[in-house]
């Protein structure tokens, strides 16, 4: 029976039809996806506004616990939470990093961290005991035991190391998506704030304006005006800002208006100086990347470019010296 099934696996006409449903299902996501996409910044500032809830009932339970309060609001302890605090996931996995990853990566839900940490548990057992029915149970390979052991623990590692990587990857598009919209972010903001508006109403237009270049930014801007609404030092959400980004030119912009509420110094000259920093920073990078352009590109030119090109010049020459000798 197991044979049928392995041969059946592992036949041409078999892993056909798997590619070519593959090819269909990709072709119809490719072509339906955008339909379907709807409109991303709306969706994205209707769960900034959530959190905005959420801070507010944070600081409401924190000002309830100063004076010694009590309050009718309940908050249910979650499944998942449960499970991450019974098996010590928190201690095992590192929860401060974890959590820190999730923020940057914009998974704020209270569930985010504790499916992380379990993910992370659970994947490699799951990914392990697939590789090992694969190559003890149902595998006809003819590899020693001992490579057949080798491939489990890869196995295990490889499955220990894809949440991290998913949530590095989104990190690292959205860190890019911030980085080329931020220098236009800052122009925006001095025009505001030199017209006179507060900075709660320059992140407040900036967030509207700058949501159709990046809707992380305006997403973080968002967020940061409902931490300086409701929390009780604007240094911390200014910080905040800085931590859910992880990029340095924020974090500069954040030191600088730190600054400017603390000595009261003159905040449409910094933030000049910031935004002139930040677009040199990006016109250096396209300087650097436009540089490496020519080494990546001699691989592909010699594969695919010169073998047209002397099948060009080559043929007509090959075609007349036929004639000759014929």
């Amino acid at each position: 029976m197991l044979d049928q099934i392995y041969d059946k696996l592992t036949s041409g006409q078999f892993l056909l039809s798997v590619v070519l449903a593959i090819s269909v299902a990709v072709t119809l996501l490719v072509v339906l996806l955008p339909m379907l996409d709807g409109n991303k910044l709306d969706k994205r500032l209707k769960g900034v506004g959530r959190e905005r809830e959420i801070i507010r009932l944070r600081e409401r339970e924190r000002l309830v616990a100063e004076h010694n309060r009590k309050t009718l609001r309940v908050e249910p302890k979650a499944l998942l939470r449960d499970l991450v605090g019974r098996f010590n996931l928190q201690q095992l996995l590192g929860s401060e990093a974890a959590r820190e990853k999730m923020t940057m990566a914009g998974y704020r839900s209270s569930q985010a961290e504790p499916m992380y940490l379990l993910l992370s548990a659970v994947l490699p057992l799951i990914i392990g005991i697939l590789a090992f029915l694969w190559l003890f149970v149902f595998g006809h390979t003819t590899y020693s035991p001992m490579v057949k052991v080798m491939m489990v623990i890869i196995a295990l590692f490889i499955g220990m190391k894809l949440p991290s990587l998913f949530i590095t990857n989104l990190i690292t598009k959205r860190q890019m998506s911030i980085r080329r919209a931020f220098p236009d972010a800052l122009d925006l903001l001095l025009i505001c704030v030199e017209s006179g508006m507060s900075i709660e109403q320059a992140f407040r237009k900036v967030a509207t304006e700058i949501g159709v270049q990046s809707i992380p930014l305006a997403e973080e801007l968002t967020l940061t005006t409902a931490e300086l609404s409701y929390l009780q030092d604007r240094r911390i959400g200014y910080e905040n800002l800085g931590k859910r980004t992880g990029l340095d030119a924020v974090k500069a912009i954040a030191t600088v208006l730190i600054q400017a509420e603390k000595y009261g110094t003159p905040l449409g000259t910094a933030l000049r100086v910031v935004s002139q920093e930040a677009r040199d920073t990006r016109m250096s990078e396209a300087e650097k990347k436009a540089a490496g352009l020519p080494p990546k590109l001699t691989v592909p030119m010699i594969i695919f470019f010169l073998p047209v090109l002397f099948a060009v010049i080559i043929t007509p020459a090959a075609i007349q010296v036929a004639r000759i000798w014929k």
